[in-house]
């Protein structure tokens, strides 16, 4: 028995000194001291050995456990510690190296566009306000003169969450909650994400719009002319020409659609402006007197004016952008232009 002891230590180290990885010395450290160990059983097999060789034999068992358990031991840690170097080395820093420019962020263009539109407007006294993308239908629609059956829903493709929730297909609903909290004189702005199932260069399923709201008693419709004018002219530049049209809204009476010339080709007729010179950059009319007896207003008291415009389709215009879908794709390559 003793000998084979002898023979199972000189086994053991020798394979100990053939190990080169942690996982080899941990398989050592198993084959023999685990609890299926070659050692572990000998211990447990004292019993069967003649009485007289069981102090001995235990002894020597003892000592060629602790023996191994300390070589293994220290074999881990050199181990531990060359794989530190290792590490070290691999990852070490030259501190005498240029340090590494940070990249800042640039402003988005759409929101430079809001800030400047804001700003202008902010002069003239308006306020920015906010409110819900998922609006109730009475205010996306209904309370704006577009009842259920109304043939202008067709104008906002909607995307519904549920029969009276949708995402709101642009921002007149914060008009109608700030009037039936508040009462007249109003000047507000409100900017934000809409939704409509659109997509092409020239549109997206969401995009952002900026509209406005003055109520107070005697505004006239030449008072929007002049706010509009004023406004496209900082936005533009002061030799902007442009012009207003009539058309339709269903919450504004009289309603008129507001023109430029084109940016692009300065009125000579480009592929932007389709060859005819302008570009419609605006819609705007004076409140329908069944939008303020919704929101309880006396038509007879107060007028107003109302003005809506696309983030996207004036930052396109200021910038000489030709696809919408390049404001939303985040490529460093466009942002850093701005």
């Amino acid at each position: 028995m003793l000998i084979e002891l002898e023979e199972l230590q000189r086994q053991a180290e020798s394979e100990l000194k053939k190990s080169k990885t942690e996982e080899e010395l941990l398989a050592i450290k198993t084959k023999y001291l685990g609890r299926k160990g070659i050692l572990t059983k000998l211990l447990r097999g004292l019993g069967d050995i003649e009485p007289e060789e069981r102090p001995q034999v235990g002894n020597r068992c003892n000592e060629i456990k602790a023996t191994l358990t300390a070589a293994i031991e220290n074999a881990l840690k050199a181990r531990t510690s060359l794989k530190k170097k290792e590490v070290l080395l691999r990852d070490r820093i030259d501190v005498t190296l240029p340090g590494r420019r940070i990249r800042f962020g640039r402003e988005h263009p759409v929101a430079s566009v809001c800030k400047d539109i804001c700003d202008i407007f902010a002069a003239l006294g308006f306020s920015a306000v906010q409110g819900p993308e998922i609006e109730l239908d009475y205010y996306n629609f209904e309370a704006l003169n577009i009842p259920k059956d109304h043939p202008a829903r067709d104008m906002q493709d909607t995307f519904y969450v549920e029969d009276n929730i949708v995402l709101r297909t642009h921002t007149s609903p914060v008009q109608i909650r700030v009037m039936e909290k508040q009462r007249p004189p109003i000047r507000i702005l409100s900017p934000g994400r809409v939704y409509r199932p659109d997509s092409d260069i020239s549109h997206t399923p969401m995009f952002h719009q900026i509209e406005g709201l003055l109520v107070d008693k005697g505004v006239t419709f030449g008072d929007l002319k002049g706010v509009l004018t004023l406004f496209l002219k900082q936005m533009f530049g002061g030799d902007t020409a442009l012009r207003f049209r009539p058309s339709f809204f269903p919450f504004t009476e009289p309603s008129a659609e507001v023109d430029i010339k084109c940016v692009m080709c300065r009125g000579a007729g480009c592929r932007v402006c389709s060859q005819s010179g302008w570009l419609e950059i605006l819609g705007s009319g004076m409140v329908d007197p069944e939008v303020f007896k919704n929101v309880n207003y006396d038509p007879e008291e107060f007028s107003g004016f109302a003005f809506g415009l696309g983030l996207e389709r004036i930052a396109m215009l200021k910038y000489g952008i030709s696809d919408i879908r390049l404001f939303f794709e985040n490529d460093w390559r466009f942002l850093e232009q701005f």
